[in-house]
Formats: C-alpha cells, structure tokens, sequence
C-alpha cells in the first residue's frame, strides 16, 4: 500500500461511517509517520481502522469497503474495520498519534499510531509476519531500542509476555 491509497482510504472509511476522525492501527499506519517507508513495510493490502469517537461503526466500514467488497475489487486494497481492542499499545498511545489530513483524506482526518507503539502491538501479537515487521522497522532505522524498551515498559502484559516482548526487541537489534 502507498500513502496515496491510506489516504483514499481514510476518506473513504470517514465518509462511509460519517465521523471525520479515523484511528489507524495496522501495519500501515506506519505511513503516517513515514510516508515513503521502505517497500518491505508496505506489502499489506489491507488497513486496519476505526472511527475514533464510535468505534462500533468498524463494522459499517468493513461490509462497504472491506475484503472482497465492490471497493476492494476496484482498488485492490480494502479497510479492515476493527475496534481499539484490537492492538495492545503502550500508555498514553493516543497522545501521540500521527495526523494525516490533506486534500486527499477530504473531511476526514487519519490518526496513525506512532511507529514504537505500533511496533509494540507487533511484538506483542507476535505472528511471524509482525515480528518481520518489527525486523523491518529496526533494519531500516525507523524504530529505536530504547524507545521500544520503554514504551513495553508501559504496557499492560504478564510478567511472561513483558519477559518474551523484550526478547523480541532484542533480537531486532543484535
């Protein structure tokens, strides 16, 4: 995905839901911070997003413009509406959220999770292709170990998941 279609995207699932502030919280949320992240970052075709105030109109955003709808057979990206619950993200992660607002998000205005916490849900769900996410993020510099550290430290985990989160951080940058 590109930051074009994010961006599509956005304005789409804002008009679709009718609220004008969309929290992206997938992979390619990663596209609010950095725009022209390197292409192993950006291989989904999906992102995964629901509107800030009622995130309950995820559902409304996945039958329109969701896996295999009119929108998707079109673009060939899609939205995955999800709810909040959906990424376990350090304190204070919607203080930091990465704005993305511009002729092509319309009305609506993308709220991107930034890079270390989304690196954060990453290693926490730990699926092969989020931990080579995480990889990625580190190999290409956008992520910072100290940052990663602290922020898991901030996190609401069991003692044998925060111990497993910071094993995975630590490989990422051996």
């Amino acid at each position: 995905m590109r930051r074009s279609e994010l961006e599509h995207l956005i304005r789409a699932a804002g008009a679709v839901a009718g609220e004008r502030q969309i929290v992206v919280i997938g992979s390619q949320a990663v596209l609010g911070q950095f725009p022209d992240a390197p292409a192993a970052l950006l291989a989904s075709m999906e992102a995964d997003l629901f509107p800030l105030r009622n995130p309950a109109l995820a559902d409304r955003i996945d039958g329109a413009i969701g896996e295999g709808s009119r929108f998707h057979e079109q673009f060939g990206y899609y939205a995955q509406g999800v709810g909040p619950e959906t990424a376990t993200l350090p304190a204070g992660w919607r203080k930091r959220l990465v704005r993305v607002k511009n002729a092509n998000t319309g009305d609506s205005e993308g709220l991107c999770l930034e890079v270390h916490d989304l690196a954060i849900s990453k290693y926490v769900a730990g699926r092969p292709k989020d931990l080579s996410f995480t990889a990625s993020l580190a190999r290409h510099g956008l992520t910072r170990k100290p940052t990663l550290f602290e922020r898991a430290a901030h996190t609401r985990l069991a003692p044998a998941l925060r111990k497993l989160v910071r094993g995975r951080i630590g490989r990422d940058f051996a």
